[in-house]
């Protein structure tokens, strides 16, 4: 089977993956009474500093979501190693729906990129919801001589190890996506590491590099200029910042799904009751108007699921990256 992103769709796989390798777990919670919950504000961990599309995710959800629950959501911005901090302090949390966690694709990776975390990510934490995604964006600088993902391939097939693609650092999810890209295309595109997806967006444009992968909002003012190519949207959907543009499957390259995907997880041991009470306010404010249009017009994908539904999204996504990072050899930078 091709290394791909598995979608909630596809509960048949990724029942399989369950078997073979759990995320977060689902555990038996105690049925501590939950009916007054909330009654005092809500603290929601942000592992990344303000400013990042993490934080900006939760602070279009926040006024919202706030609402839906009937009390205060505190934004509590904790970055760090990877989000590896603030994620550990959510673990060591209260397990009483007082504290509750936002995730990203880095939780998915980290487990297979360091060799030990001060958190166990399948036994303390239960999960939520799966809130929203946003694809990746393959762009070649126009020097390159490729219209389509076929003709790259094509390119870079005769030519091995003569192209390269940037990333923002070791580890992150352009990176995974350019070494994805190589496993299925059978290619070899050098990785070359920046400090963040700035500076790498930078070099594209002076084709100091050949092609990243990004977010379609980081690329789309540089595509509708000319200074970078289009070739495909690492998604099974085309996205609505740039409809125009093809699906790696449609471009003739399947398999290659990467984009940086949002979830909420909560402390092991919080009552069922408040893990329900959590996933039906958080549906309710992904369902309204303001933000939809909001995060729509941020190229994000709003989701949206049951906690059993999220967890099986995550084991599969743990379950395919292990295997990029193995067969990559690929070591996170500075952890």
């Amino acid at each position: 089977m091709p290394i791909g992103s598995l979608h909630l769709r596809d509960s048949v796989v990724g029942a399989a993956l369950l078997v073979l390798l759990p995320a977060v777990a689902i555990l038996p919670v105690p049925r501590a009474q939950s009916a007054g919950y909330p009654e005092k504000p809500i603290r929601l961990i942000v592992p990344f500093s303000a400013g990042g599309s993490a934080d900006n995710l939760a602070r279009v959800m926040q006024s919202t979501w706030s609402t839906a629950l009937g009390t205060a959501l505190v934004i509590d911005n904790r970055g760090g190693a990877s989000s590896i901090i603030g994620t550990d302090i959510a673990a060591k949390a209260q397990p009483d729906g007082y504290t509750i966690l936002l995730i990203t694709t880095t939780y998915s990776t980290n487990v297979s990129l360091i060799r030990k975390l001060p958190f166990d990510p399948v036994k303390d934490f239960s999960t939520v919801s799966l809130v929203a995604s946003q694809p990746n964006l393959l762009g070649v600088h126009p020097a390159v001589a490729a219209s389509t993902v076929k003709e790259l391939v094509a390119l870079a097939k005769s030519k091995p190890k003569a192209f390269n693609f940037a990333s923002g650092g070791s580890g992150s999810s352009p990176h995974l996506a350019g070494e994805l890209f190589n496993l299925v295309a059978g290619i070899q595109i050098t990785h070359v590491p920046y400090k963040g997806t700035g500076p790498a967006a930078v070099d594209l444009l002076a084709g100091q590099v050949q092609m990243m992968f990004a977010g379609p909002l980081l690329l789309e003012p540089h595509v509708r200029s000319g200074r970078v190519r289009a070739l495909a949207i690492a998604d099974s959907r085309r996205t609505a910042v740039l409809p125009e543009i093809p699906t790696m499957t449609e471009a003739g390259v399947a398999g290659v799904e990467s984009g940086t995907w949002y979830g909420i997880l909560v402390p092991v041991g919080a009552s069922r009751g408040v893990v329900a009470k959590l996933n039906q306010t958080l549906a309710q404010t992904l369902k309204s108007p303001e933000v939809a249009a909001r995060l729509v017009k941020q190229g994000v994908e709003l989701a949206g699921t049951s906690p059993e539904e999220f967890q099986r999204y995550l084991t599969a996504e743990v379950a395919k990256w292990a295997k990029v990072i193995k067969q990559a050899n690929i070591r996170a930078d500075s952890l």
